[in-house]
């Protein structure tokens, strides 16, 4: 499946966030991650995010699309150049 991360997370915890996402997904911008993962994967994945966000004050949205229906995406402007992607 294709899963797109978004994040708003306290600036503490930051870091730890982009850490674990780098981990699973491409870093695309500042708070946002994609790419493809396996469901253990994405279970994985959920399970470490719970493990350092505090649900109270953070949060963390996921979107899953089915491998068959992957979006098309247009970029209008510059990727910022301090990400380094996954490849």
């Amino acid at each position: 499946m294709y899963v797109i991360m978004v994040y708003d997370v306290n600036v503490k915890r930051v870091n730890k966030v982009l850490k674990i996402g780098r981990k699973y997904l491409n870093w695309t911008l500042r708070s946002v991650l994609e790419g493809f993962l396996t469901e253990e994967l994405y279970e994985n994945l959920k399970e470490e995010i719970m493990r350092v966000i505090n649900t109270e004050e953070d949060a963390v949205y996921f979107y899953l699309l089915d491998t068959y229906n992957v979006p098309h995406k247009t970029l209008i402007g510059e990727t910022p150049c301090e990400f380094n992607f996954i490849e």
